[in-house]
Formats: C-alpha cells, sequence, structure tokens
C-alpha cells in the first residue's frame, strides 16, 4: 500500500506576530493530525503550575544549559527576557528518521537558525493580521495587557513581519477556518514531496521487476 511507504519527518514552523492567531492555528492542528507533535524546548526558566518536565518544557539548571551549548546539542538557541529556550538536537534528529513531524512555535530569528541546520527538513510557514489595525484590536480584545504593553508588542510585531519574506508559505489570517484549512493542506502536501519520501526506492524498483 501506498501509505505503507517510508517518509522522513519534517519540522513544520509556524511564526506570526503576536495577535495573528498561530497559538490558535497551533493548538487546532495538533489536535486534529495526531502524526505532528510539538517540539519539546529545554528552557532555564522556573516550571509553573500546572506545567510538567519533558511535556511542556524540559527545565534544567542554567548550568546545565551552558554545558548543552558548548556540546552543540542545540539546533536553536535563544535568551529571552533572562531566560534560555533551545532545541535538543538530537531528539529531534531520532524522530526525523522515524518519520516523526515536529511542529515549532519560534520568532523568524529561531527560524532562521532551524532553516540554517535543517533546510530540506524545514517548512516555514508565517502568518500575517489581515490589518494593523485589527491587530491592535485583537491585543486591546485581550483584556490583559497595559496600554504600555500593547505598544511594545505592536513595535516587536511590525519587526517581525518585516521578515515575511524568509519563509516558503504567507498567509493572511483574516478568518481563522479558511487559514487553519490552508495550513493543514500545506502539511499535507510538504509530507508528499517526493524527497521525504525516503521508501519510494525501493517500492518503485518492486514494481519495475519482470513478471514472472
Amino acid at each position: 500500500m501506498a501509505d505503507a511507504i517510508a517518509r522522513r519527518g519534517l519540522m513544520f514552523i509556524l511564526s506570526s506576530p503576536s495577535g495573528a492567531g498561530k497559538t490558535t492555528v497551533s493548538r487546532r492542528l495538533l489536535a486534529h493530525d495526531g502524526a505532528i507533535r510539538m517540539s519539546v524546548s529545554v528552557t532555564t526558566r522556573p516550571m509553573r503550575p500546572g506545567e510538567g518536565d519533558g511535556r511542556d518544557y524540559h527545565f534544567v539548571s542554567r548550568e546545565r544549559f551552558d554545558e548543552m551549548v558548548a556540546q552543540d546539542a542545540f539546533l536553536e538557541w535563544a535568551t529571552v527576557f533572562g531566560n534560555s529556550y533551545g532545541t535538543p538536537r538530537a531528539q529531534v534528529r531520532e524522530g526525523l528518521e522515524r518519520g516523526e513531524d515536529f511542529l515549532f512555535d519560534v520568532d523568524w530569528q529561531g527560524t532562521q537558525q532551524l532553516y540554517q541546520q535543517a533546510e530540506a527538513d524545514v517548512v516555514r510557514v508565517f502568518l500575517l493580521p489581515p490589518s494593523i489595525a485589527e491587530l491592535h484590536h485583537r491585543l486591546t480584545a485581550r483584556g490583559t495587557d497595559s496600554a504600555e504593553v500593547i505598544a511594545g508588542r505592536m513595535a516587536r510585531a511590525q519587526s517581525e513581519i518585516s521578515h515575511w519574506d524568509g519563509y516558503d508559505y504567507v498567509l493572511v489570517n483574516d478568518d481563522i477556518d479558511a487559514c487553519f484549512a490552508q495550513v493543514a493542506q500545506i502539511l499535507a502536501a510538504e509530507r508528499l514531496k517526493r524527497a521525504r519520501q525516503t521508501g519510494l526506492v525501493p517500492f518503485v524498483r518492486e514494481l519495475m521487476k519482470p513478471v514472472a
């Protein structure tokens, strides 16, 4: 059966400025598609109530994180607001070999690092808001941030948007259902790329054998 052909996994990156729908689309994708899972990062930040080690993050000390950096154990890593986060290289590499797909929630800098490390395995998707005014409305409607924080998020959002051309696919999220459907279609198509079908060569050779 064709669906039994061995396939190499992929690294599916979803990026967007805050408020453009990345988290919502990511959650729907994980709930909808059991063949993809969130990449679990290593972090130095303290564990929050309700979180689990190995499920939400791999929680390590600053010393251990620095050791992993020195050992080149990360595909990408960054320090944000005093806490460091990194994508464990071995975990992802081994999963890809087994045909597992990983979902990444990283910014453009993390995307760039992952692409430099594993270009052929990476699929980059960027979500844009329909307008800056709508993005501001979404951030304000949350009711969780002060005007000063929202202003900072807006400035960061425009900076992130400026890197839109560093992605393979760019979608405008003006309708969450339509946007999710497009993301799911991209994932399905990328899985079918010939270069990822590692079992195609032996499968086709079998088809080409002389009929007895």
